[in-house]
């Protein structure tokens, strides 16, 4: 848990904090936005908790860190919290919460579908999530958008049974198991509703899956920014090659989805035509810069 001998003095008086221990991941200021918001490199509580439903998402924030940086001075119970995860998004799509440090804190998802559930890269293995996703019929595949996010893989895949399925360019010592391996620049189907498209930039192998025709996991692809309205992609952290990564983008755009669902950065929602538009805005400013 986060100290109170190390709290960050950029937070309000009261009793959620967050501590010098935050990496500036973000997960507080999008899942619980009434309570936190940026201070320089670090997030911090701008406004304590005004209402049961604004304790219960700053508790959820709690649960989630990758670092365990966000705490209260009085005793909380988190139980409530803690069994809050997976979080509904929209219709069948879930947060996992449960954030990774190895993955600096990346955001997971679950797909729940009669034809067997899908995470999206891995969280932490944790008891109350696991029993959670038990709860909700397991996992039958978990993709892997890139080799960064990976976190607790291999404990799913031995607890559930999961099929992995990562591009061949990503997979490192880690993950040299990975029962399916995907090849090659061309979409690939997993399923009728669900579809790799590898998208090389930000690594070798990054890859996004496409679920139905609204929803885009993109791990580390692009984002959302809600301050300008509009889709981003950043270039200071594109391991691989920025030119591949504003050709991927290109290709994208011929794909349709509603919801922009990333591994770090804020999530975005609008309609098919807009959120095309909005891709097309985003490779155009990439080939600028």
């Amino acid at each position: 848990m986060a100290a109170v001998s190390k709290r960050l003095a950029t937070n309000v008086p009261g009793d959620v904090f967050v501590d010098e221990a935050c990496i500036d991941c973000a997960t507080c200021r999008w899942l619980a936005p009434a309570t936190f918001d940026a201070a320089g490199e670090q997030s911090r509580v701008y406004r304590q908790p005004a209402t049961e439903a604004e304790r219960h998402r700053a508790l959820m924030a709690v649960v989630a860190c990758p670092v365990a940086a966000i705490g209260t001075v009085e005793k909380a119970d988190l139980g409530p919290a803690r069994t809050a995860f997976p979080d509904p998004i929209d219709q069948n799509v879930y947060h996992c919460g449960y954030h990774a440090e190895v993955s600096f804190g990346a955001a997971s998802y679950l797909i729940v579908r009669p034809e067997g559930n899908v995470m999206i890269d891995s969280p932490r293995f944790a008891g109350p999530l696991v029993r959670r996703i038990e709860d909700m019929g397991g996992i039958a595949a978990l993709f892997l958008t890139h080799r960064d996010d990976v976190a607790d893989h291999q404990r799913f895949r031995d607890h559930f049974g999961c099929e992995r399925v990562l591009h061949a360019d990503d997979i490192t010592r880690p993950t040299r198991g990975v029962e399916r391996p995907i090849e090659g620049r061309d979409p690939v189907s997993l399923d009728d509703d669900l579809l790799v498209i590898p998208v090389p930039g930000h690594t070798r192998g990054s890859a996004c899956l496409l679920y139905g025709e609204r929803f885009l996991f993109t791990g580390d692809h692009l984002a959302w920014n809600p301050f300008e309205r509009r889709l981003i992609a950043w270039k200071s952290v594109c391991w691989y090659d920025w030119a591949e990564q504003t050709a991927s983008m290109e290709r994208l755009a011929g794909h349709r989805f509603e919801w922009i669902l990333p591994g770090h950065g804020r999530r975005g929602h609008l309609p098919a035509d807009a959120m095309a538009a909005a891709v097309h805005d985003l490779a155009g400013r990439m080939r600028t810069l």
